[in-house]
């Protein structure tokens, strides 16, 4: 050699080993694949013209795959080559205040999302050791919520109940109550109407709710594998906040229709049915989404996320399949009665069969003391007046209590998206236990519950404020609304 030897650095190619394998079958966006022999649940695969799918299932020599996106695309004999990753969804800041789908793709015609990360959509949920104890309030605005079946930060409260009882209704109150509280809320939509979803986003966009929420949508013309995924996306975004020291709120609307599509694939898939037709795993697929609720501890944020699913009955059978599995999962159930809807008390809450398992242990000790006696007062109310419906002469302890009862349902009486604060709920539930409400006619009472708290934030202020920091009723606060009370009373005169 005639020169000095120069040193050169070889790149070589990165290189990535892909199984490939031919679709063997079509049926309604699941494909069937041979040639996949390594692949494992929820990996990615390629097909030839560009859709992906995920893998759901295996048979001894057949991979079973749902198609995100058009399966009218794909034709038996197409090849499909597996991916080394598993289902991924972007997440971020920038997703509040967004519609997306069940891959975190925008569709509200906004424009592109930048996202700062991503994370894998199947996860295990945070163990016994990464979790703290709940021990905070989640307030929904409700006043019977509130009150008598309290939820806390972190807590799994299921929403169930007929068709056209108000489900949503009270999700929605949820939501709307969190505005300025710092709470990141995301809807999750499966399965239902695109004009109903549009309804609802125009309710939450006309009180400024869209800036701290966010909706995850499957619709009921898309596939099944979409409404299958759209609840554990909804999961993921919240989970990406709730690492960050958050607070988040998940609505599932509703877990029914999320189970239909399941039960659609699986049959697609050929597994065997079980009870209702639903296969053996459906309460696993349940489970594991419901079980990534709660608190973390500080070290891993402390963020918290409350989940709200939401689940249909038939003619009033909480003891369904669908309906009682998720009770088993979650930490309390509010119930909606029809009978009580077309009474005129909404929320249409059955105080007998709906409880919160948390319970008292988040309230104030404001609340707490407040609610004492307010649930089986109401409920003998409900005995009393049922057994004396036909009877004209009543003892006047008899009368006493249905007056009373009287009182109480008027209170819990709310309208639709119409919130109500902590300060408002003590007020009137001091009054309640004043026992000032139990001789004011109905029309009155009416006049007092709308009228009084609006005079009391005009002349005192202050009281008001003190009220929302309020942690209990001291002396202080007592004598100053019996005074206030005095005032309203002296002249407004409620009783003409």
């Amino acid at each position: 050699m005639n020169g000095p030897l120069v040193s050169q650095q070889i790149h070589p190619p990165s290189l990535e080993l892909r199984e490939v394998g031919t679709v063997t079958e079509v049926k309604h966006g699941i494909v069937r694949a041979n040639g996949l022999p390594s692949c494992i649940y929820g990996q990615l695969v390629d097909f030839s013209d560009g859709i992906t799918g995920m893998v759901i299932g295996f048979h001894p020599s057949e991979a079973m795959i749902i198609v995100l996106g058009d399966d009218r695309r794909i034709h038996i004999g197409d090849q499909l080559a597996s991916r080394s990753e598993l289902l991924r969804v972007p997440v971020g800041e920038a997703f509040i205040g967004r519609l997306v789908n069940c891959l975190g793709n925008p569709i509200d015609d906004k424009g592109l999302l930048v996202a700062h990360d991503s994370k894998p959509v199947f996860r295990q949920a945070a163990g016994v050791m990464e979790r703290e104890p709940i021990t905070e309030p989640f307030l929904t605005g409700l006043k019977v919520l509130d009150l008598m079946i309290p939820i806390g930060k972190g807590q799994r409260e299921l929403i169930l109940g007929d068709r056209q009882t108000g489900k949503t209704s009270i999700a929605l109150d949820a939501i709307l109550n969190q505005r300025g509280k710092d709470i990141t809320c995301i809807y999750c939509w499966i399965g239902g109407s695109f004009a109903t979803f549009k309804k609802l986003i125009q309710i939450l966009a006309s009180y400024q709710a869209l800036s701290y929420t966010l909706a995850v949508c499957a619709f009921a013309d898309s596939s099944p594998a979409e409404q299958y995924l759209c609840p554990y996306t909804a999961a993921t975004l919240g989970e990406s906040f709730m690492s960050r020291g958050r607070d988040v709120l998940v609505v599932f609307d509703d877990l029914t229709r999320h189970a239909w599509a399941y039960r659609q694939m699986s049959l697609l898939m050929e597994r065997s049915p079980g009870r209702e037709a639903y296969p053996g795993d459906i309460f696993y697929v349940h489970a594991q989404l419901m079980e990534r609720a709660g608190r973390l501890k500080a070290a891993l944020g402390g963020g918290t996320m409350t989940f709200l699913p939401i689940a249909e009955t038939v003619q009033g059978d909480i003891a369904g399949y669908i309906p009682s599995n998720l009770i088993a999962m979650t930490d309390g159930q509010i119930y909606l009665s029809a009978a009580l809807f077309h009474e005129g008390f909404k929320p249409a809450i059955d105080l007998g069969l709906s409880v919160s398992r948390i319970g008292s242990k988040v309230q104030s000790p404001a609340m707490r003391e407040l609610s004492q006696g307010l649930r089986l007062g109401y409920t003998q109310y409900r005995e009393l007046l049922r057994m004396t419906r036909l009877r004209t002469r009543l003892s006047e302890e008899a009368m006493e209590q249905l007056r009373k009862g009287e009182a109480l349902r008027e209170l819990l009486i709310q309208e639709n998206y119409q919130p109500v604060s902590v300060a408002q709920t003590l007020v009137l539930f001091y009054a309640f236990k004043r026992k000032i409400l139990h001789v004011l006619p109905r029309e009155a009472l009416r006049r007092f519950t709308e009228h009084f708290f609006p005079s009391l934030c005009q002349h005192a202020p202050a009281l008001v404020e003190r009220l929302e920091q309020a942690q209990d009723l001291t002396q202080d606060l007592r004598g100053a609304l019996d005074e206030e009370f005095i005032r309203f009373f002296r002249t407004t005169r409620p009783d003409t």
